[in-house]
């Protein structure tokens, strides 16, 4: 655990944290602004490299702001490895959770007509005809179920 800090030291540590989270909050707004066409109007990230560049940076940034906020404003820092672990394991189960579901929403997007078309198709019933199976062996067949 890192030494003991005073009041003022500590709430210089707290103002610098806000202060960084808020500089990297400006940034990813900025380069939202950028990539969707709003700041220069002649440029947009819709596709190709700079949509991939755009989408990297995004998911960079936001992954080093949960990792700070987690890391120095919930202490995880200071503590034993095992904890920090028990902690964060359960996180990435949920992010892992989030792109199934973002997956599986998608993949029933893309077949909504086609099931649109399953739930409203009559079904016909077969024809009854003989009964099928195995029967047994001196077994008449009025008993075959």
């Amino acid at each position: 655990m890192a030494g003991h800090q005073t009041y003022e030291e500590q709430k210089a540590l707290v103002f610098r944290g806000l202060l960084l989270l808020g500089a990297i909050t400006m940034i990813e707004v900025v380069i939202a602004l950028l990539a969707k066409g709003h700041l220069v109007h002649g440029i947009k990230f819709s596709e190709g490299f700079g949509h991939y560049l755009y989408m990297l940076l995004m998911i960079g940034f936001s992954l080093y702001k949960a990792y700070f906020i987690i890391f120095f404003f919930m202490h995880m820092a200071y503590e034993v490895r095992g904890l920090a672990i028990s902690v964060l394991l359960p996180t990435a189960l949920l992010i892992w959770a989030i792109i199934a579901f973002f997956q599986e929403g998608s993949s029933w997007g893309a077949r909504r007509k086609q099931i649109k078309e399953k739930n409203e198709e009559l079904v016909k019933p077969a024809p009854a005809g003989a009964p099928q199976g195995y029967l047994l062996p001196g077994a008449a067949p009025e008993f075959v179920i």
